[in-house]
């Protein structure tokens, strides 16, 4: 009789057992459906999310519109600086994306107003969306360079990247010389472009073609406006202007261009986001004439559309030969 009771408990714990196994197994396997389920619907909206959140940020930078600058470095010319922005700012967006292909296009119009030379650095002003529109004023505006000097050597480029073709004493040249004969070059002044600048000659710099050994004639001196001219260091050979020995630049930077100054306005290239430009032109925006300021706009049409770039560039200073250009 005991093996019969240990025979049914035994029956009973096996029976007991086996329906503990078989409910946890069908437990667990529910789990894992519903775990698989939820992390498929946890990547689909994920998916969602992403590509409404790209589509926001590609919206925002079709509807970026204004004016607002940049720190160009030595090295790119600004044709060059202007493109790596672009290409900042499409990758950021991630545009276009195949998608958008199928799509009817839309330009987002970027320009730059004030050419600065591949060796020049500092302030430069851009123009993105109907902000374009607004370029040629900022070459009328003022603006204001440091420059720095070296006496005793003349290059074909007047600056450090030319070959040198003079070559002069400059120990009997004091601080009292160059600060006497700065009022020379102050004031309403007759001045002569160099050969080697970005005016044009038949659509092309004569920098370009000076670099082709081809013959250029100088262009006819111009009137400009000098407000003001200081010393503000004096350490031969270096200095900030020429005098009666020989010279050539060093350095050129811009400090300003209008109302952009480069430590307050000019935004380095860790800050060329579409956030941080659109917080820039929102500051940049009071900056301007009210006659000048732009209006929050959208882009014509719908966002759900393709970005293509045009690019406009604005002389330094126009003539027959010179106007907007777009590529």
């Amino acid at each position: 009789m005991a093996d019969s009771q240990a025979a049914a408990v035994s029956s009973s714990t096996l029976k007991i057992d086996t329906v503990s196994i078989s409910e946890t197994a069908e437990t667990a396997s529910a789990m894992a459906v519903t775990s698989v389920a939820a992390a498929i619907a946890a990547a689909a909206r994920t998916g969602s999310e992403a590509r409404v959140s790209k589509a926001a940020l590609a919206a925002k930078l079709l509807s970026l519109s204004g004016v607002f600058a940049v720190r160009k470095p030595k090295g790119p010319t600004s044709a060059e600086l202007l493109n790596r922005l672009k290409e900042k700012l499409l990758a950021e967006a991630e545009m276009p994306s195949p998608e958008w292909t199928k799509r009817k296009k839309q330009t987002l119009k970027i320009g730059h107003g004030g050419t600065l030379d591949s060796a020049a650095q500092g302030v430069l002003v851009v123009g993105i969306g109907r902000g374009t529109k607004m370029l040629t004023s900022m070459l009328s505006g003022s603006k204001r360079y440091i420059a720095i000097g070296e006496l005793g050597k003349a290059t074909d480029t007047l600056d450090s990247t030319g070959k040198v073709t003079e070559e002069k004493p400059y120990d009997k040249i004091t601080q009292e010389h160059i600060e006497g004969i700065l009022q020379k070059f102050t004031g309403n002044i007759m001045q002569v472009p160099p050969l080697y600048s970005a005016l044009k000659k038949d659509g092309q710099r004569l920098s370009t073609l000076m670099k082709r050994g081809e013959v250029v004639e100088a262009k006819p001196a111009r009137p400009v406006t000098v407000y003001s001219i200081s010393l503000q260091k004096f350490q031969p050979p270096f200095f900030t202007l020429e005098l009666s020995s020989c010279a050539s630049v060093l350095e050129l930077t811009r400090t300003k261009q209008g109302p952009f100054t480069l430590e307050e306005h000019a935004l380095p290239e860790d800050k060329w986001t579409i956030d941080d430009i659109a917080q820039c032109l929102e500051h940049c925006s009071s900056l301007l004439p009210a006659e000048l300021a732009l209006k929050k706009s959208k882009p014509e049409g719908s966002h759900e559309q393709v970005l293509s770039c045009e690019y406009i560039t604005l002389n330094e200073t126009k003539g027959e030969d010179d106007g907007i250009k777009t590529l």
